[in-house]
């Protein structure tokens, strides 16, 4: 084999690892990888800072179909963000659009919004180059991350059961989300820790 062809061999496999690692997912059991992002109001948020407390990350798009569904015909998530909140736990709403694409909202489209919908996330986080979506392996609108106390994924997955863009499926599904909430809680191992995310592709 010539030197040539060995370096060639070899760039090829860099660029397959490399690539790999882009889209490495956030594995359940595993600590949650640290990134920081800032909201719509200037503020930066580290992962890190929030050791100690439940952290859930949410992927939202607000054109998805999908989350128009727990959004604007329901208050699904609204309503699950209030209780998770009062609770103490961090919900940050992340939007990985990239620029120009669907669901890019700037932080005034972010804030009229989130009055429409009476949203209530810690924080909403712009993810324009996709960084962090592209390090958690953020597949959908929504997909959820639930992160426990100790800094450790304990859930990763659809907000539900039933993959519709139907409000009315809401009360007939498994609130996936709800559930590994109630578990970290209570001191209990997640259910079912692992879901398929469904709705909308992320739009990187």
């Amino acid at each position: 084999m010539t030197t040539q062809l060995i370096r060639s061999c070899f760039a090829a496999v860099t660029a397959v690892v490399f690539a790999a690692g882009l889209h490495a997912a956030a594995v359940v059991g595993q600590p949650a990888p640290d990134f920081k992002l800032t909201d719509i109001k200037g503020t930066t948020h580290n992962l890190a800072d929030f050791k100690g407390k439940t952290v859930v990350l949410e992927w939202v798009n607000p054109e998805c179909p999908f989350v128009v569904k727990h959004y604007e015909k329901s208050d699904n998530i609204p309503s699950l963000q209030k209780t998770a909140t009062a609770d103490g736990v961090i919900w940050l709403s992340i939007n990985s659009a990239a620029a120009g694409k669907q669901g890019d909202f700037d932080a005034a489209k972010v804030a009229a919004w989130s009055a429409k919908t009476k949203a209530a996330p810690t924080a909403y986080l712009r993810d324009t180059d996709g960084s962090v979506g592209k390090l958690y392996g953020a597949k959908t609108t929504p997909h959820i991350f639930v992160i426990n106390p100790e800094g450790v994924v304990v859930y990763n997955g659809a907000i539900d059961s039933i993959k519709s863009a139907d409000a009315e499926d809401i009360t007939k599904a498994e609130n996936y989300a709800a559930a590994a909430l109630a578990a970290v809680k209570a001191g209990h191992a997640v259910a079912k820790p692992t879901t398929q995310p469904y709705g909308c592709s992320v739009k990187y």
